[in-house]
C-alpha cells in the first residue's frame, strides 16, 4: 500500500466548486437586457434636478424659474437611449 505523504493526495472528495463568475454573468446579462427593454419602451425619465417638476420653486410654492437642464418638461433622455441614438447615428454616418 503507497502511503499518502508521498504522494500529496487525499483520497476525500473535492468540493464541487460554485460557478459565481457565470452566475454574476448571466445575472448581468438579464440586468442589461431589461435595461434595453425599458429605455426602448420609455426612453425618458425625470430630470434629476427638479424631480421631474420642470421648476424650482421658492418657499412660498410659487415658481422660482424653470429647470434648466430639462427645459421645463421634467424629462431627460436616459443613458442608455443616449448610447443607442449614438451608435446608431455613428452606424448611419459611417455607411455613406
Amino acid at each position: 500500500m503507497t502511503p499518502l505523504a508521498a504522494t500529496a493526495t487525499t483520497h476525500l472528495a473535492t468540493p464541487v466548486a460554485t460557478p459565481i463568475p457565470a452566475v454574476a454573468v448571466a445575472l448581468a446579462l438579464l440586468w442589461l437586457l431589461g435595461y434595453a427593454a425599458a429605455c426602448a419602451a420609455d426612453p425618458f425619465g425625470c430630470c434629476r434636478r427638479c424631480k421631474g417638476h420642470g421648476k424650482t420653486l421658492k418657499p412660498n410654492g410659487r415658481v422660482k424659474r424653470w429647470c434648466r437642464p430639462c427645459d421645463g418638461t421634467g424629462l431627460r433622455l436616459r443613458i442608455g437611449r443616449r448610447l443607442y441614438n449614438y451608435l446608431r447615428r455613428l452606424h448611419r454616418d459611417g455607411a455613406r
